[in-house]
């Protein structure tokens, strides 16, 4: 079940139209402008707009990202505030749109003083989530799901055991799952370069945080090395990454076979390239590279 993330310029459904039009099963969208804190309040006409485009051409497990802007792992009691806010809102136009899932980088200790700035960090993430979640009122359904990151600077979520502390740490686990970028882990440093490796680092993240939380993947080839720390994506089978790990990742019968399903969104590059002489979106692209893998090629 192959998406990929879309623009919304121009409208919500815009996004699922490129989708549908490229040829892919489910999409991930901004539900707002993604560099600021606040957007234009959705309508309940544009909401049915938005749930009937996908109805119409099909499109399933749409899929929510926050705002880059949001950091709920700060210690600066402003940013946290007004990344709770930010948060909830993010959460409420997802129930508003029908969307069952919202995903999130975890947050940054920005300011943190303390002995140990990521437990700290990780437990104001784990209150935050708790306090938009609540704020949603007792009939919300929307759930979160932690994105793995590949742990630039200071952000967490980039070791397997920040995952599972959040979860421990929160009021709502059974609201919670995760969302596994493959660019990230890489960078991370958790290899999934042969067989081997690809299965010794998902039983670690079984035994750590647990595979049924898994809820989504994001499909990333890496623009630089394993365990740089650097998160840079690339096309797929274009970078450090190559195609070996999303030939086993589309193939295991643990996230294709054995419903639900999960789905897995491409957040590779935009643009076009030329292939004999004709102009492809690279979208295109990468959603026939990664169905030739599902089917042995």
């Amino acid at each position: 079940m192959f998406g990929a993330h879309f623009s919304i310029s121009g409208g919500l459904e815009q996004a699922v139209l490129a989708a549908s039009e490229l040829g892919f099963d489910c999409v991930q969208l901004f539900s707002k402008n993604s560099s600021q804190w606040k957007g234009k309040p959705i309508t309940p006409d544009a909401a049915e707009v938005f749930k009937a485009t996908l109805r119409e051409k099909r499109i399933t497990h749409p899929l929510i990202h926050d705002s880059y802007l949001i950091n709920l792992g700060s210690a600066r009691q402003d940013l946290y505030e007004k990344s709770i806010a930010a948060f909830a809102d993010e959460l409420s136009r997802a129930e508003l749109l029908g969307v069952p899932n919202v995903v999130m980088h975890p947050g940054t200790p920005t300011g943190d003083t303390s002995d140990d700035p990521v437990e700290s960090g990780l437990r104001r993430i784990a209150s935050a989530i708790d306090q938009s979640l609540e704020s949603l009122g007792k009939d919300a359904k929307v759930g979160i799901l932690l994105e793995t990151t590949a742990g630039q600077g200071a952000n967490l979520g980039w070791k397997f055991e920040h995952l599972a502390r959040i979860l421990e740490w929160s009021n709502c686990p059974e609201r919670l799952g995760v969302c596994i970028d493959t660019c990230h882990i890489h960078a991370a440093g958790y290899s999934l370069l042969n067989q081997k490796e690809y299965e010794k680092t998902f039983s670690l993240f079984d035994r750590i945080v647990g595979l049924e939380r898994i809820k989504a993947f994001h499909l990333n080839d890496s623009a630089r090395e394993i365990g740089s720390r650097v998160d840079r994506h690339a096309h797929i089978g274009h970078g450090t990454l190559g195609l070996e790990p999303f030939r086993l990742l589309v193939n295991d019968a643990r996230f294709r076979e054995i419903p639900p399903k999960i789905p897995m969104y491409l957040e590779t590059p935009k643009g076009t390239t030329e292939i004999d002489g004709t102009t492809v979106d690279w979208d295109f692209v990468n959603l026939q590279v990664l169905r030739k893998l599902v089917n042995g090629d």
